[in-house]
C-alpha cells in the first residue's frame, strides 16, 4: 500500500481534534484538582468550565482559548506557574488576563459602583486590559453560561451580575459584532432585571405568535417565488425577534407594541453585493417601500463593521414587515463579528495554531484590534492601553483586515485604567504614577500625596501603573502647610505623567508666591505708612489712590517693583501733594500736545525711534516700569522737564497716571530706525526686565545665562534670591524686539526646574 503525500501543515488528526484534546486534557486537569469544588452560583466548577467550553466551540476559537476555559476557577487550586507548565504560557497569559478582569465583577457589586456613569469606562478598561481579544470572547461566553444556568434553575442570579451585563458587557458584544451573543445576554439580563416586564412582552408576543408566524411563512414563500424566476440563487427565512431589542425600541420610540415596525421581518442572503440590490428593487416591486425606514449599511457601515441592507414595507395586510438583505458574508460577519474572521478565514491553518507563531492569523487579531480602536473612535471614546499599543509596531502586513480592507490606524492615545480602594475606575494617560492617580481623585488629595501603595505594596511615587492595578494613596494631615514638591515638575525624575497634573502643581506654587508676595509687599507698605506717620490710612484708601481695586493686588504690585518707593510715598502723602511733589505737573501752556492726529516727524534728542504725533525735536524716553519694546503698542505721557516717557499700552502706572491727569496723553508710534535697525543696518537694541522662578540648584543661573548667550542677548543686569530651594531671578536684557524675546523666554522655560519665565 503506498502512502499519501505529507500535506504542509498536516498534523494526521482530524480537523477540531487537537482543539477537543487540549480542552479535554485541561478539563481532566482541573478536575482532578478541584474536584467537585462549586462557585458563587452553586454550580461546579468543572460543569460552567464544560459549558463554556461548548460556546466558544461555536465560535471556533482556537485551542489555547478552549484550554483556558478549563483552568479560570478555582484560582486557589489553579497556580498560573502550574498551568504554564502544564499547558505553555500562552494558556497562562489568557488564563492570568481572565482572572484579572473578572474583577469588573467586584465593582457592580458594591452599591452605586455603576450609578456613577461608569458603564462605558469599564468597558473601555476591560478592552484595555485584554491586549488579547480572545479574553473578551472568554468573559462573555463564561457570563452567557452563568446566565443560562440561573435560568434552567429558575433563580435569579445576584442582581449587579444581571446590571454588569446589560450596562457592560452586551454593549461590548455588540461593539465586536457578536449580536448572537449580544441578544442572548440582553434577553436574560432584561429577564432577571425586570420580571414582570418581561412575562408581560413574552406573553403579549405569544399571543400573536401564530398569525405572525403563518404571515412570515406566506410572505417567504412568495419572495422566494420572485428572486427564483429572476435568477437569483438566496437563502429566504423568516427573523426571530429579541424581547429587550423590542422593549428598548418601544422605550426609546414611546410606541405600543402593534407600532413596532420589525415585528415581522424576513432576512434574504445571496452570493454577491450587486445580488443583495437586486433583490432590493425585487422586494419594493412586490411591497410598498416606508422610505424613512430604508437603511443602506452596506455604503454606510456601522461603526462596528456591520453591513446589510434594511427596508420596511407594507405588506398585503397593510402592516409592516422588515426585510434584511446581505451577502453570506456579511451575514457570517453578522452572526460572529470578530469571531468570524478567526472562524471562517484562517481555514485549514486551525490544526497549526497551537504555536501561535506572528504569522497571517496573529496579524489579522492585531488588524481587528486596530479596527476596533478606530470605532471606539467614532463614538467619541478614547480607548487604548499600553499593551494595546504594543501592536502599532506590528508588520506592514497586519495593517489589513481579513476582508482584505485596510484597517484604520487612528492616533488614540494610550490609556490604563486603575482601581480605587472603593473600586471606582480611574482613566489616566499610559504612564501615569501614583501622584496623577492623586490629582485626578481630588486636588487636595494630590497636594497631600506623600506616599502610594499599589496592589497593597509601597512603591515610589514615579512609578508607572498598569491597567487593573488598584492604588491607595498615603496622605499627610490637611495643616494648611501640605503641598506638592518642586521635584515633581522635573521631567527627568519622572514624577508626573499628566499635563492636567503638571498644570496643578504649578498652580499651588503660583498660589504660594502670591501669598509670599502678598505678606512681602504688606510688610513693604506697613513701613512707608510708619515712616510718613500715616498709620491710620485705611489700605483700601491707598490702594484707591494707587489705581488699584483692592489692598491684596496693590500689595502683589509693590512686591513685585511695579509701584515704586517714590510713587508710594506720594500716595501716603495724599493727592495734594502727589500733585505738587512726585507726579508730573500738567502743562497746560502746551494745549497743542492733545491735538488729532497730525503730520508724525521723528523725535530728536536722545534717539529712542520714537514718533510723537505733531510734535518735532522733543526728547523721549523709555519707561523703566515697563520697558516698552518694538513692536509694542505705546503711548506717551508729558512729563516735567524730561520730556515725554514711553510706556506699553497696557502699563499699570501708565493707566494711574492717566486716570489722575488725561490731558498729559499723547499719542506715540515706533519709528522706522526702531523697527528696521539704525542708520548703519545694525539692529537696535532695547532694554527688557525677564522674572525667572525654579527650583534651585547648582548651576542654573550659568544654564540660563547660556540661553541668553546662544540668542546673542546682552545681560546688564541681574538680581537673584534664593529661599526654601526656590530662586528668584529677575535680568535685565537687550533685544532687538518683543519676538526675540518671546523666543528666547520659550527656550528659558526648557531648562531643567524652571516653572516660570516671563517678561514683567
Amino acid at each position: 500500500m503506498g502512502t499519501q503525500p505529507a500535506v504542509a501543515g498536516d498534523t494526521g488528526v482530524q480537523p477540531g481534534a487537537a482543539h477537543e484534546d487540549a480542552a479535554q486534557r485541561a478539563l481532566a486537569w482541573m478536575q482532578e484538582r478541584a474536584g467537585d469544588a462549586v462557585g458563587r452560583s452553586g454550580e461546579r466548577y468543572v460543569d460552567h468550565a464544560r459549558a463554556t467550553i461548548a460556546i466558544l466551540r461555536e465560535l471556533g476559537v482556537d485551542e489555547a482559548v478552549l484550554a483556558a476555559a478549563a483552568l479560570i476557577s478555582p484560582a486557589d487550586r489553579l497556580p498560573l506557574r502550574d498551568i504554564a507548565a502544564q499547558f505553555g504560557d500562552e494558556v497562562a497569559r489568557l488564563v492570568e488576563a481572565m482572572r484579572q478582569i473578572q474583577r469588573l465583577r467586584e465593582l457592580h457589586s458594591m452599591p452605586g459602583a455603576a450609578g456613577q456613569g461608569q458603564a462605558e469606562t469599564l468597558r473601555r478598561m476591560l478592552l484595555a486590559m485584554a491586549a488579547d481579544i480572545r479574553v473578551v470572547l472568554l468573559r462573555l461566553a463564561s457570563r452567557l453560561h452563568t446566565l443560562r444556568y440561573h435560568a434552567a434553575q429558575r433563580r435569579p442570579p445576584d442582581p449587579a451580575i444581571a446590571r454588569e451585563t446589560l450596562e457592560v458587557l452586551a454593549p461590548l458584544a455588540n461593539r465586536l459584532g457578536l449580536w448572537q451573543l449580544k441578544w442572548e445576554l440582553e434577553d436574560l439580563a432584561f429577564r432577571f432585571l425586570d420580571p414582570d416586564t418581561y412575562r408581560e412582552l413574552a406573553r403579549q408576543l405569544e399571543e400573536r405568535r401564530a398569525a405572525r408566524e403563518a404571515f412570515v411563512e406566506v410572505a417567504m414563500q412568495r419572495l422566494r417565488a420572485e428572486l427564483a424566476a429572476a435568477g437569483l440563487r438566496a437563502e429566504v427565512s423568516g427573523r426571530p425577534k429579541h424581547l429587550y431589542s423590542i422593549y428598548s425600541k418601544m422605550r426609546s420610540k414611546r410606541r405600543a407594541l402593534d407600532e413596532i415596525s420589525d415585528l415581522r421581518g424576513l432576512r434574504v442572503i445571496v452570493d454577491t453585493v450587486a445580488q443583495c440590490y437586486t433583490a432590493l428593487g425585487i422586494v419594493h416591486a412586490i411591497w410598498t417601500q416606508v422610505p424613512q425606514e430604508f437603511d443602506d449599511y452596506i455604503a454606510r457601515p456601522k461603526p462596528n463593521g456591520y453591513r446589510s441592507l434594511h427596508t420596511v414595507v407594507l405588506a398585503d395586510d397593510g402592516r409592516p414587515l422588515e426585510v434584511q438583505i446581505r451577502t453570506r458574508e456579511m451575514h457570517r460577519f453578522a452572526e460572529y463579528g470578530v469571531a468570524s474572521h478567526w472562524r471562517y478565514k484562517e481555514g485549514a491553518a486551525a490544526p497549526a495554531r497551537g504555536a501561535r507563531a506572528p504569522g497571517a492569523g496573529y496579524e489579522e487579531q492585531i488588524a481587528w484590534m486596530r479596527q476596533l480602536l478606530a470605532w471606539q473612535r467614532e463614538v467619541g471614546q478614547a480607548l487604548g492601553s499600553a499593551q494595546a499599543a504594543g501592536t502599532a509596531g506590528a508588520p506592514a502586513a497586519a495593517q489589513q483586515g481579513a476582508s482584505g480592507q485596510p484597517s484604520p490606524q487612528p492616533a488614540v492615545e494610550e490609556r490604563i485604567y486603575v482601581l480605587t480602594p472603593q473600586a471606582r475606575v480611574i482613566e489616566l494617560p499610559a504612564g501615569a504614577t501614583p501622584i496623577d492617580f492623586a490629582y485626578h481623585v481630588h486636588t487636595s488629595l494630590g497636594h497631600r500625596c506623600r506616599g502610594a501603595r499599589v496592589d497593597g505594596h509601597m512603591v515610589p511615587l514615579n512609578t508607572p501603573l498598569q491597567s487593573g492595578q488598584t492604588v491607595e494613596i498615603v496622605a499627610a494631615k490637611e495643616t494648611g502647610h501640605e503641598g506638592p514638591s518642586r521635584d515633581w515638575l522635573n521631567p527627568q525624575l519622572g514624577y508626573v505623567r499628566s499635563p492636567r497634573t503638571r498644570n496643578k502643581v504649578r498652580q499651588w506654587f503660583n498660589a504660594l508666591e502670591l501669598e509670599r508676595d502678598t505678606a512681602a509687599g504688606r510688610e513693604r507698605v506697613e513701613r512707608v505708612l510708619q515712616r510718613e506717620g500715616r498709620t491710620a490710612l485705611a489700605f483700601e484708601e491707598l490702594a484707591r489712590r494707587l489705581g488699584f481695586e483692592a489692598a491684596g493686588p496693590m500689595f502683589v504690585a509693590v512686591a513685585r517693583d511695579e509701584v515704586g518707593v517714590r510713587q508710594l510715598e506720594d500716595a501716603v502723602r495724599g493727592p495734594a501733594a502727589a500733585a505738587a511733589g512726585g507726579a508730573p505737573a500738567a502743562v497746560p501752556e502746551q494745549p497743542q500736545l492733545v491735538a488729532p492726529r497730525r503730520r508724525a516727524r521723528e523725535a530728536g534728542g536722545r534717539g529712542d525711534g520714537v514718533l510723537v504725533v505733531g510734535i518735532d525735536s522733543l526728547m523721549t524716553q523709555l519707561a523703566r516700569c515697563c520697558r516698552p519694546v518694538p513692536p509694542d503698542g505705546i503711548v506717551g505721557f508729558v512729563t516735567k522737564g524730561h520730556g515725554v516717557s514711553v510706556h506699553r499700552e497696557n502699563c499699570a502706572t501708565f493707566a494711574r497716571m492717566a486716570d489722575r491727569a488725561p490731558e498729559r496723553v499723547i499719542e506715540t508710534a515706533w519709528g522706522e530706525e526702531a523697527l528696521r535697525g539704525g542708520p548703519e543696518g545694525r539692529a537696535r537694541r532695547f532694554p527688557a526686565d525677564v522674572e525667572v522662578r525654579a527650583s534651585d540648584r547648582p548651576g542654573l543661573l550659568r544654564d540660563i545665562t547660556e540661553v541668553f548667550a546662544r540668542d546673542r542677548l546682552n545681560v546688564t543686569a541681574v538680581q537673584t534670591l534664593s529661599r526654601q530651594q526656590v530662586a528668584s531671578m529677575r535680568f535685565t536684557v537687550e533685544v532687538p524686539d518683543a519676538g526675540q524675546l518671546a523666543r528666547t523666554l520659550a527656550a528659558v522655560r526648557e531648562v531643567n526646574g524652571v516653572v516660570q519665565a516671563r517678561r514683567r
